[in-house]
């Protein structure tokens, strides 16, 4: 691939400043390694990332650091001293983007087309600056390519038994492992998930089950049925193995996700993952009546000190009436619960207390894995996503957009959503695979 590489004398009697990142064409799991040569010993840089979204917005982040006794700087070993982060982080300039100032206020980054790269340029300035960038000459800049696509991998919109969603096939022939990917109370049709997952080896419906066509044309919501017609969909595509299929849902994913599991006779799953949600719901319904246990319970409505709204007490106290909470002592598959102990928009900490007790008490414990990560929110996404604290948000069906909290620390969210997903691919692959490991798939190399 064709690099953009701007380089520039520090002064007029020191090598040419060097900056390099490898790889430079990765899937968005994948970390890099930012080196930096040349530039005197002991002097003062700053690393900068920039990247501009599919709608026009820009971000960035930026970090000092203090050049070596060679005049070296790698940003997997060397500690950054201020800027965006602190302290050795590799993919801290990923993970610390913002929108730069004078943006519109409470972005969200997340990518539309995945068959298109984030792109992100790579710049290094001489000395410590946290602002003005774009009025500076870099001493060097790379760019790179962050892909949710791995080569190969297919995208195959799905619109037949009038379901909205998109598949992705792995590279190959197959028949491989399947995934149903259910989204939160957005609404819209959010592919970036299935397609990595997609590139780890599992083949990923991406559902649209809020926004779906059906509901855009006739104003009703879908019902379960919904579910497990996408369910047979996948199960009988020529490329999945129709025994090996998986549900994966956040936020009011995990609603459905939970009563499929437990409830549906059709969806007979080898194993669930469940990121920030609950098991709460009125168990003899389906989304219609989900949205009309929040509606009722509006009032448990908070805000904070920013009037922003909090969300995670409309399902709370967790009750103890079982036709108002799954019964997850039913469970016959393992099931992985990701959580964020600062979640301020879902009772996620308490609900997965509660399913663990439930789980001991029925004896199918053994089948959850619990991961619980203090100081973390609500939008636990894949690795290197930029944290959002709190962003505008338009609830499916809902007309005014409102500024929500999400909750969690920079670091520490940042922290778990790497964590969280090396572990969610583990659990997926051990038990969609049955023990083997499907080839790993890279861009570095190509």
């Amino acid at each position: 691939m064709s690099l953009s590489v701007q380089q520039v004398r520090m002064d007029n009697k020191h090598p040419t400043v060097k900056l390099s990142v490898h790889p430079s064409r990765a899937l968005m799991d994948e970390a890099f390694v930012i080196l930096v040569q040349n530039v005197p010993p002991g002097s003062q840089v700053t690393l900068h990332a920039l990247h501009r979204c599919e709608d026009g917005h820009r971000w960035e982040a930026c970090a000092h650091y203090v050049a070596d006794s060679s005049g070296n700087i790698n940003a997997a070993d060397d500690c950054s001293v201020g800027g965006s982060y602190f302290g050795v982080e590799p993919m801290g300039l990923l993970w610390s983007l913002k929108p730069v100032p004078g943006s519109k206020p409470g972005l969200r980054m997340r990518k539309k087309n995945v068959q298109t790269p984030m792109v992100v340029t790579i710049s290094v300035f001489k000395g410590h600056h946290t602002e003005a960038f774009m009025d500076q000459v870099p001493l060097a800049s790379w760019v790179v390519e962050r892909w949710y696509m791995a080569p190969g991998v297919r995208r195959i919109p799905i619109t037949e038994q009038q379901l909205t969603g998109t598949l992705f096939l792995p590279p190959g022939p197959g028949p491989f492992p399947g995934l149903l990917d259910l989204w939160g109370g957005g609404g819209q049709l959010m592919e970036y998930r299935s397609a990595l997952l997609a590139s780890h080896g599992i083949a990923s419906l991406a559902l649209d089950y809020l926004t779906s066509k059906i509901t855009t044309e006739t104003g009703k919501m879908v019902d379960n049925q919904y579910f497990e017609t996408a369910y047979r969909v996948l199960q009988q595509h020529p490329q999945v193995l129709g025994s090996r299929i998986a549900m994966l849902g956040l936020s009011l994913g995990t609603v459905f996700t939970l009563k499929m599991a437990v409830y549906s006779p059709v969806v007979k799953l080898r194993c669930a993952v469940c990121i920030s949600g609950s098991h709460i719901q009125p168990v003899s319904g389906g989304p219609q009546q989900m949205m009309d246990l929040f509606s009722r319970n509006f009032e448990k409505i908070s805000f904070s000190e920013q009037d922003e709204v909090i969300w995670r007490g409309l399902l709370l106290p967790i009750p103890s009436d079982p036709s108002l909470k799954v019964d997850v002592g039913r469970l016959q598959c393992p099931l992985l619960l990701v959580v964020g102990e600062d979640d301020q928009n879902w009772c996620s900490h308490e609900s997965a207390t509660d399913m663990k007790q439930m789980m001991e008490r029925a004896g199918n414990d053994q089948l959850l894995t619990l991961l619980s990560y203090p100081e973390t929110g609500h939008l636990i996404e894949p690795p290197y996503t930029p944290h959002t604290p709190s962003s505008m948000f338009r609830g499916a069906g809902v007309g005014q957009k409102m500024r929500v909290l999400w909750g969690g620390k920079t670091p520490e969210h940042s922290a778990a959503q790497e964590d969280s997903w090396r572990k969610i691919v583990t659990f997926l692959r051990r038990n969609l695979y049955g023990g083997s490991d499907p080839h790993a798939i890279h861009l570095s190399h190509l």
